[in-house]
């Protein structure tokens, strides 16, 4: 999971907060490629169901928090984005 995170990104410049959410993407691509290797591992009986359960038990929590922060980042952006198209408008 990636570390330090905050709900208010209100501080954050718009470049840290694009990097955040490229940051977000890849850890997505990260928790897919880990539930594909759990299940290829299963069906190669490599592991057990015990431990199956344990690695989707925790990557459907991660990929919980990764959406969340996902829809944090993306309103936060279109936040911005209107208000820079509005401060246009009154120039």
């Amino acid at each position: 999971m990636p570390p330090a995170w905050t709900d208010d990104l209100s501080g954050h410049s718009t470049e840290e907060i694009l990097l955040a959410q490229n940051e977000n993407r890849h850890w997505y691509k990260e928790l897919r490629l880990r539930v594909n290797t759990l299940i290829n591992s299963k069906l190669a009986k490599q592991i057990g169901s015990e431990e199956y359960s344990a690695g989707r038990k925790a990557t459907t929590e991660e990929a919980a928090e990764c959406r969340r922060r996902f829809h944090i980042l993306t309103n936060e952006i279109e936040d911005r984005r209107r208000e820079a198209i509005a401060a246009a408008r009154y120039r």
